[in-house]
């Protein structure tokens, strides 16, 4: 159930992060707040194909 996914930054649309998920859990697309090297702050990052 659980599967690998990419974050990509909502400002500089970098992918910066991959993580896991699981698709039982949360079977819509995922949202956090993580850092960004590129534009050096915290932004938010959405799950990406």
């Amino acid at each position: 159930m659980r599967v690998q996914i990419t974050m990509a930054c909502g400002e500089c649309k970098q992918r910066n992060y991959t993580t896991m998920k699981n698709k039982k859990n949360d079977p819509d697309r995922i949202e956090m707040n993580k850092y960004c090297k590129f534009c050096r702050k915290h932004t938010v990052h959405k799950e990406t194909k």
